[in-house]
């Protein structure tokens, strides 16, 4: 009986080695930033391939795409022009020039935080470029590009104010649009903050300069322009989130999400990328376009 029990504690020595042997590796986290893989090559403009989604919004003439419109350098009514304007703005018009040739052939619609999902959804938009960070939650409803710009929410607040970070704000109101990651950023990294929604950052601005709100909290770059239209606010502390910016498109067309990573694929490394940040964003300092990663 002994030699039995020594048989089957050794059978059962090998089994375990075996499952072990076999059994996955733990892996790592899935990175959430990761887009269909780009196309190896882009279409001519003007000739994209039958069938696709971008022959279809080539027939119709216009490229649809959703952007902010109350955003200091990233998209906004320039009141000189009556044009939109900013970093969003012009990397839309690069998407319309890689599927026309020309990048007047576009059509924005003006969207808020809160609509961007519902619009691509419904098919009302080709695409939103609209400071949409890429999170979990959202890819369940909508593909993602891969990233075009890295952000970090920080907050803004008075000159007088003594406030340095989120954390020197409890019980203070904070404001940022309904529906954004914004809203939860700050709940999240201080619970006992108030929270005060609105439907646009410039309504955020108007409570803020009526000083019914103590700050406002978003990406760093949307801050910079409210303080550039505000001489007595001022952004302050470092950043306490990572937003990657990309291009919200319908889940059903996932050769427009190829094309699109293709396109920002090739502005990234033929300086386009460079000269739209230092156009609008240079006074921050110099930064690097972001990498992408890739599934198939």
């Amino acid at each position: 009986m002994r030699a039995f029990n020594t048989m089957l504690k050794a059978l059962g020595a090998i089994a375990l080695t075996a499952m072990l042997a076999v059994a996955p590796a733990a892996s790592a986290a899935p990175d959430v930033t990761a887009s269909l893989r780009p196309l190896a090559s882009l279409p001519r403009p003007g000739a994209m391939p039958d069938g696709s989604t971008m022959r279809r919004i080539q027939e119709r003439g216009r490229l649809i795409v959703g952007v902010s419109q109350d955003k200091y350098g990233i998209g906004y009514l320039n009141p000189l022009t009556n044009e939109l304007e900013g970093f969003d703005i012009d990397i839309a018009k690069a998407m319309a020039r890689a599927i026309f040739g020309d990048e007047r052939r576009i059509q924005f619609v003006a969207v808020a935080s809160a609509d961007r999902i519902p619009l691509i959804q419904q098919g009302r938009v080709d695409m939103v470029i609209s400071t949409f960070t890429i999170n979990a939650q959202r890819k369940n409803d909508i593909h993602f590009s891969e990233v075009y710009y890295m952000a970090g929410q920080k907050i803004l607040v008075h000159r007088d104010s003594t406030a340095r970070s989120i954390a020197d704000l409890s019980g203070r109101r904070i404001c940022a649009p309904r529906g954004s990651t914004s809203a939860k950023n700050i709940v999240t990294a201080n619970p006992h903050a108030i929270l005060v929604e609105t439907t646009e950052f410039t309504d955020c601005l108007v409570l803020f300069q009526m000083r019914q709100v103590d700050a406002i909290s978003t990406d760093d770059v949307i801050l910079a322009g409210l303080a550039r239209q505000d001489p007595f606010a001022r952004v302050v502390g470092t950043s306490f989130t990572a937003e990657p910016y990309g291009i919200g498109i319908s889940r059903d067309q996932a050769d427009l999400v190829r094309f699109v990573n293709a396109v920002l694929v090739q502005m990234k490394s033929d300086g386009s990328w460079r000269r739209i940040y230092d156009r609008w964003f240079g006074a921050m300092g110099a930064q690097e376009p972001p990498r992408g990663t890739y599934v198939d």
